[in-house]
């Protein structure tokens, strides 16, 4: 809805009313400043305590339960990436954008399948659930490398001197949340000032915050991680991530078409996601079934398994989030990215769900007593 209503804006004639809101100056940042950089760092702050609990308690625990996620997220980053390079090879200053069609959004994907209810087997919700914390860790990790520049070694000094702080927090068993915000807030100001993208203090927060659960009961509600996340994520859901979608997808449409300079970073955005996501999450996930290394999700067909490999290329908050760090002030390949991340990941909604549907209805065709 609200990228919605940011389209309609962005090509009204209010848009030059909505640009300049985005870009009104508080406190020495602009608006967008503000959410991209500070109230996102709540995002990533929760994608990463997400991240923990999966890995420490939930679905990625064991061994087994990592296998067919881990080689559906390594399907699903490469081809996207190989496709987008494949179209943007002739403009090399393009090729920086590589990343942005192997994200996967894991609200939007898990919203659909929440939808569709019955007719898809919970366990195809728990893949989906694992690929995406794995594919959000591949996104977090590609960003430290590959987005960042200019790094200053004393911000990163005293970065590193805070973790050590709150690491010692951690092993100290205080499971008081207040010293780890405080410190956290102090993380992110040094990870900002040093060159890093400040949201990724976030994850490195989210690490450290305790994990404790009550034996019996693995997931304790009263463990700090747990408080912290279920205070989160309404905040998250219904303020950061919908300020971040209106602030991101006003996209003026105005004089774009398919033979404008900059054109093949849409397409390999847009092809990336619909294309190489369901191809490399389905292929290598099929693979790893047929060499014995996974089973099938269980209930689930392997049209339903494609299915829900489509809907992988719903790539909305992270692909655009990678996308303004790739084109940092180049206005017209911001404008592609954010038409390619919208037109890849409704195509990949759509499909989705219609292979979805027409995967139940083959089962119950197959099933009748007719």
């Amino acid at each position: 809805a609200v990228a919605a209503l940011a389209l309609l804006l962005a090509n009204s004639p209010l848009a030059a009313a909505y640009f300049a809101a985005l870009e009104f100056r508080l406190g020495g940042f602009t608006i967008l400043h503000l959410i991209n950089d500070a109230l996102m760092t709540l995002f990533f702050l929760l994608v990463g305590l997400e991240i923990k609990r999966e890995m420490v308690e939930g679905e990625l625990a064991t061994w087994p339960r990592r296998v067919l996620p881990i080689f559906a997220t390594a399907g699903g980053m490469m081809v996207p990436a190989l496709i987008y390079v494949a179209l943007n090879v002739g403009q090399p200053s393009n090729l920086r954008g590589w990343a942005i069609p192997t994200a996967t959004d894991i609200a939007f994907a898990l919203g659909v399948l929440r939808l569709l209810g019955p007719r898809v087997p919970v366990s195809l919700k728990v893949f989906l659930t694992a690929l995406a914390i794995i594919d959000d860790l591949g996104a977090v990790t590609i960003i430290a490398f590959f987005y960042t520049e200019g790094l200053s070694a004393g911000w990163l000094a005293i970065s590193l001197l805070i973790l050590a702080l709150l690491y010692g927090l951690n092993r100290g068993r205080i499971t008081q949340l207040t010293p780890f915000l405080l410190l956290g807030a102090m993380l992110w100001f040094a990870v900002h000032e040093s060159g890093v993208h400040a949201t990724l203090a976030g994850v490195a927060l989210a690490f450290m915050i305790p994990l404790r659960p009550t034996p019996g009961k693995p997931d304790d509600a009263a463990s700090p991680l747990h408080i912290l996340e279920h205070r989160l994520q309404p905040w998250v859901a219904y303020l950061v991530v919908p300020l971040f979608g209106f602030a991101n997808a006003g996209v003026a449409l105005s004089g774009i078409s398919l033979d404008a300079p900059g054109m093949e970073v849409p397409l390999g955005i847009a092809a990336g996601l619909f294309i190489g996501k369901q191809v490399g999450v389905f292929l290598f996930s099929w693979i790893a079934i047929r060499l014995g290394w996974a089973d099938c999700p269980r209930d689930a067909s392997l049209v339903q398994l494609y299915g829900v490999s489509a809907l992988c290329g719903i790539g909305f908050t992270m692909s655009l989030f990678i996308g303004l760090l790739a084109f940092p002030g180049a206005p017209h390949l911001e404008a592609g990215v954010k038409l390619g991340v919208l037109a890849g990941s409704l195509c990949s909604a759509l499909a989705g769900t219609l292979i979805l549907l027409f995967a139940k209805r083959e089962v119950a065709a197959r099933t009748s007593p007719d």
